[in-house]
């Protein structure tokens, strides 16, 4: 069948096998690479080795790299619980925070969350729980609305991700290397072609990234209550 997606064809019928084999036991030895050395890690020869099987028989259950990253997407997002009956804003944080957890437990997850959406049921289902979360009477409203909260958690858990592999990278702590770019960046404040970034070294606290997270988010949800709400 032309363009039969993944989860449309049926597995092949199994047989005896010293290594018994699934799509489920497939997408689960991916996400566990995945989750140890990031994307590059997950090939089917590295997935079969981590089965103990021959990599063609993978072929058998899934018959290109993109269709196992497609399975391994669908596969977190039925990690993320559907938000609960509650107003639109309620509704929306839920989803907000339930993205930033997933990704944060699978960093690679964001990675594959560009592009047009993703098609798997668990993915199918969280764009409906979404979508109905908004519940505006406007359906451009309501997908300008989850664009801009999708547009927010996006960016700001790939700049959460970033730092923390720039930690493992470099073996410091962001506060770490602020201490140690300290004296560069005074001298750079002293010529005072800077005074908005001096506010910044000086005045600003250190916050958790989790309340960052939320500070931000409220920033977009005003904004879309405004838009929802003018006057």
């Amino acid at each position: 069948m032309p363009n039969e997606a993944v989860w449309d064809r049926p597995e092949p019928p199994s047989k005896p096998s010293p290594t018994p084999l699934s799509r489920e036991s497939i997408v689960s030895a991916a996400i566990r690479l995945a989750d140890e050395g990031g994307l590059d890690e997950v090939s089917f020869r590295k997935v079969a080795g981590a089965l103990g099987a021959g990599p063609m028989r993978l072929y058998g259950y899934v018959e290109t790299k993109d269709e196992l990253l497609d399975l391994m997407v669908d596969e977190v997002y039925g990690e993320i619980t559907p938000p609960p009956e509650s107003d639109w804003r309620e509704g929306l944080r839920h989803v907000a925070h339930g993205l930033r957890s997933a990704a944060l437990r699978h960093e690679w997850f964001i990675e594959l969350l560009s592009g047009r959406p993703h098609q798997g049921p668990n993915s199918l289902a969280h764009m409906e729980s979404t979508l109905a979360a908004v519940g505006f009477d406007d359906i451009d409203q309501v997908l300008s609305a989850t664009g801009a909260v999708m547009a927010y958690v996006f960016g700001a858990v790939r700049g959460e991700i970033t730092e923390r592999r720039a930690e493992r990278s470099t073996g410091m702590t962001e506060e770490q290397w602020q201490r140690a770019s300290g004296p560069y960046m005074e001298r750079m404040l002293a010529t005072g072609r800077f005074p908005m970034l001096g506010r910044v070294m000086h005045e600003s606290s250190d916050r958790d990234h989790a309340v960052v997270f939320d500070d931000g988010l409220d920033y977009v949800l005003d904004g879309i209550a405004t838009r929802h709400n003018p006057g």
